[in-house]
C-alpha cells in the first residue's frame, strides 16, 4: 500500500520506536498523528518531524482519548496506517525474594496498557479505516482495479500476460489500511520477572491472526513485530556496562537494535501486500536466557 497521501496514527510516538516510526512515515509522505501521554515530549517531537505531524495527548486505555486521536488523523487524510508502540516493561517477580506475592494491581496494569490499550486502538482505528475508499494500486503494481492481475498480452498469446513497460505483472491489491502492533521476543522467551510483560505481549501476538482474518473483508491487514533488545529510553538510563552486556547477547549484529530498523520494517510491512496475520521477530537472532 502506498504511504504517500495517507494519514497515520502512531501510539507511544514521543520517543523510541514510536518516534522513529512517526519520522519514517512522515518522510515517506504520510500525515502523522503522534499519540502519547500528556507529559511526554510529543509537541517537540511533532515540531522536529515537521510537515503534517501533529501531537494528540492521550492514554491508549481511554476510549475517548484514542477516538480523539483517530478523528484527528482522519482530518488530515484517509486513515490507513496505525502503529501501536505504546507500552510499559516493568520487571517484577511473581513472588519476591522475601516471599511476598506480586500485587495483582501491578499485573493488571501491564495487561491493561500493553494488551487492552493496543486492542482499544485497533478497534477504534479499524472502524474508521473500514469507512474509507480502498486504494486501487500498490507499490508492486500499477494496474487499475478490475484488470487482469497477471497482466494482458496485446497479442493474446502469453497465458501469463505482458504488462506495458513500467507496470508490474503482480497487478493490483486493493487495500484500505494496515495495522502494525508491537509485541516483544518476551512473548516467546520471557525471562524471570517478566510474567506480566510476557503475558501482555503474548496476547498481542495471539490476537494478530484472528484480527487479520476478521478484517480481511474490509481490506485491512494486521501484522505484529516482536523486537528484541532495542536502544530505547527504557535502556538508555542503564549503566554502560549493563548496556554492553545486553548488546553482547545478540548474535549478529552484536549491538542494541536501532529504532530506525524497526521503522524500516514498519514501512516494508505497509508497502508489501502479502504480509498479513503474522508476527515477525526483529531481534538479530537473540533467544533470551532465563535471566
Amino acid at each position: 500500500m502506498r504511504i504517500d497521501g495517507c494519514s497515520a496514527l502512531v501510539t507511544g510516538a514521543a520517543s523510541g520506536l514510536g518516534l522513529a516510526t512517526s519520522t519514517a512515515l512522515a518522510h515517506a509522505g504520510a500525515a502523522v498523528v503522534l499519540l502519547d501521554l500528556p507529559g511526554a515530549a510529543g509537541e517537540q517531537a511533532a515540531a522536529a518531524i515537521g510537515g503534517r505531524a501533529r501531537f494528540v495527548p492521550g492514554d491508549v486505555t481511554r476510549p475517548e482519548d484514542v477516538q480523539a486521536a483517530v478523528d484527528a488523523a482522519a482530518e488530515l487524510g484517509p486513515l490507513r496506517i496505525v502503529v501501536n508502540c505504546a507500552g510499559i516493561a516493568p520487571g517484577q517477580r511473581t513472588v519476591d525474594r522475601d516471599g511476598a506475592p506480586l500485587p495483582l494491581d501491578d499485573f493488571d496494569r501491564v495487561i491493561r496498557i500493553n494488551l487492552v490499550g493496543t486492542f482499544n486502538v485497533i478497534r477504534l482505528a479499524a472502524a474508521a479505516m473500514a469507512m474509507t475508499d480502498p486504494l486501487g494500486t500498490d507499490p508492486l503494481g500499477t494496474d487499475p482495479v478490475g484488470t487482469d492481475p497477471v497482466g494482458t498480452d496485446p497479442l493474446g498469446t502469453d497465458p501469463l500476460g505482458t504488462d506495458p513497460l513500467g507496470t508490474d505483472p503482480l497487478g493490483t491489491v486493493p487495500e484500505r489500511g494496515v495495522i502494525v502492533n508491537t509485541a516483544s521476543v518476551a512473548a516467546f522467551d520471557g525471562q524471570i520477572g517478566q510474567a506480566a510483560y510476557a503475558a501482555s505481549k503474548g496476547g498481542v501476538t495471539a490476537m494478530t491472526l484472528p484480527l487479520a482474518r476478521e478484517f480481511a473483508r474490509s481490506l485491512i491487514r494486521v501484522v505484529t513485530i516482536a523486537p528484541g533488545i532495542f536502544d530505547t529510553p527504557l535502556l538508555q538510563g542503564l549503566p554502560e556496562n549493563v548496556r554492553e552486556s545486553l548488546a553482547a547477547q545478540v548474535p549478529h549484529p552484536a549491538r542494541l537494535g536501532d529504532p530506525a530498523a524497526f521503522a524500516a520494517l514498519v514501512r516494508h510491512i505497509v508497502e508489501n501486500p502479502m504480509l498479513n496475520g503474522d508476527t515477525i521477530r526483529l531481534d538479530g537472532a537473540i533467544r533470551m536466557p532465563p535471566r
